[in-house]
């Protein structure tokens, strides 16, 4: 599970404000290297010795977004 790409769908992302709000926390959340965040979607490289999806999951809800895995 080492470098696992992971696919998200966001709900709730609006404006260019969103997209920096998700990507600041994902960038805070350690095993996270963040590849893309955008409105309504993000995809992420997990550590899966030091991360999980579910602190993915979590630190987009931080945020106020709801996150979905779209493909891994």
């Amino acid at each position: 599970m080492d470098n696992e790409r992971i696919a998200l769908t966001i709900e709730g992302m609006t404006c260019e404000h969103c997209v920096r709000a998700v990507r600041g926390r994902l960038e805070r959340t350690p095993g996270v290297e963040v590849e893309q965040v955008a409105i309504g979607s993000a995809s992420v490289r997990l550590d899966g010795r030091t991360a999980s999806i579910d602190d993915v999951q979590d630190a987009i809800s931080d945020e106020g977004y709801t996150a979905f895995v779209a493909s891994s």
